[in-house]
C-alpha cells in the first residue's frame, strides 16, 4: 500500500493535501508533515494544504488559499479523516485522483487508495512509516517535518499516555526527536494556555455533572463562551479535562456554535462510543469520538444513549 501511494504521488505534477475539519494536532501534523517530506523528495512539484486555519496551530504550518482550477488534473490526499462528510475543503472532489490515509475505523473506505491502519497511534504515526518505506530509494524527512510529525503523535497520544501508544510509537518519537527542532518550545507551544483558556477551563471543572453509570457532561452554550471570548474549536480541546475524575467512565463535552449546531466531543475509558457518535453525525474511534448535533434536546438523547452503551459492560 505504501508503495501504491509513492508511485501515485510520482505520477503529479500537483499534490493538494487535505485533513478533517476542526483539526487537532494529527490533523495538522500529518497533513503538513506529508507536505513537507513531498516537498524534499519532490522539488518539482507543486505540493498544497488547504483547509480552514485554526489560529491556535499557526506555530504549526500556514495553509494555503486556492483557487478552483488547481485541483483540475491535480492528486488529492487526505490525512486524518475517517468519513467524507469531515474532510475540510469539498474541492477535493475536483481532483483526478484520490488517496485516503486514516487511523480511524474504515467506515468509509473512499478514494482510489485507501490506506487505514487503526492499530496506529496517529495518522502521524503512519505518514512517518510511509517515509521509512521509501527512504532507500529517496524520500527525504527534513526538521520541519519531523517537528510536525512529532507534534501530531504527542498530540494524539495524549503525551504518550493512551493505550494507542506501542513501541513502534516510542520508536518512531525517538527517531523524530533526533532531529533539529526545539522540542521544549515545542511542548511552550502546545500546552501554554491564554487566561482566557484557563478561566473556562475552571468553568467545565465546576460545572460538569455525572450521570448514572458514570457518563459525564458539561455544556457550554454560546452565553458562556462570549463570556469567556472562545471559538467553539477552543471549547473542544477542553474535552480531556473530565477525564482525570474519579467515578467518570465516559463523557461529553456540548458546545454551541456560532451557526447554532451542537459540537459533541466524546470520550471513553472503556466502552466504545464511537457507535453513539455515529447514530449522530459523527464517528472516530472507540475511545474518542466526535458528533453534531441541532439542538439541546437532542444532546439528552445522545446522553441516554451514552447511558445505555456504558450499563452495558
Amino acid at each position: 500500500m505504501k508503495e501504491k501511494i509513492t508511485a501515485m504521488i510520482e505520477q503529479y505534477e500537483t499534490i493538494i493535501i487535505h485533513r478533517h475539519e476542526r483539526p487537532d494536532e494529527d490533523a495538522y501534523g500529518s497533513q503538513c508533515g506529508l507536505a513537507e517530506i513531498i516537498k524534499a523528495s519532490y522539488p518539482d512539484k507543486k505540493v498544497y494544504v488547504v483547509g480552514e486555519e485554526a489560529e491556535y496551530y499557526h506555530y504549526l504550518y500556514r495553509l494555503d488559499q486556492l483557487t478552483d482550477d488547481i485541483w483540475q488534473g491535480a492528486l488529492a490526499i487526505v490525512t486524518d479523516t475517517a468519513n467524507t462528510e469531515r474532510i475540510d475543503d469539498g474541492r477535493y472532489t475536483l481532483a483526478e485522483k484520490l488517496i485516503k490515509i486514516d487511523h480511524h475505523p474504515n467506515r468509509d473506505p473512499y478514494g482510489d487508495i485507501c490506506w487505514v491502519d487503526t492499530n496506529a497511534s496517529s495518522t502521524c504515526e503512519m505518514v512517518y512509516e510511509w517515509y521509512l518505506s521509501g527512504k532507500e530509494s529517496g524520500l527525504v524527512c527534513t526538521d520541519k517535518a519531523a517537528l510536525l510529525l512529532y507534534a501530531g503523535i504527542v498530540g494524539d497520544t495524549g503525551r504518550f499516555l493512551h493505550s494507542s501508544t506501542t513501541s513502534k510509537t516510542f520508536q518512531y518519537a525517538s527517531e523524530l526527536v533526533a532531529y533539529d527542532f526545539d522540542r521544549s518550545q515545542l511542548y511552550r507551544d502546545m500546552y501554554d494556555e491564554p487566561l482566557n483558556m484557563v478561566q473556562l477551563k475552571g468553568y467545565v471543572l465546576e460545572n460538569f455533572e455525572i450521570l448514572p453509570h458514570g457518563v459525564g457532561k458539561i455544556f457550554i452554550t454560546k452565553a458562556v463562551r462570549e463570556q469567556f471570548q472562545v471559538t467553539a474549536a477552543d471549547c473542544s480541546r477542553l474535552v480531556s479535562e473530565l477525564g482525570a475524575i474519579k467515578g467518570i467512565v465516559a463523557w461529553a463535552l456540548f458546545t454551541e456554535a456560532d451557526e447554532g449546531e451542537i459540537r459533541v466531543n466524546l470520550r471513553s475509558k472503556g466502552p466504545a462510543i464511537n457507535g453513539v457518535a455515529e447514530k449522530y453525525r459523527g464517528g472516530g474511534h472507540p475511545m474518542a469520538s466526535g458528533a453534531n448535533i441541532a439542538d439541546w434536546a437532542t444532546a439528552e438523547a445522545l446522553l441516554q444513549d451514552m447511558m445505555d452503551c456504558v450499563k452495558t459492560i
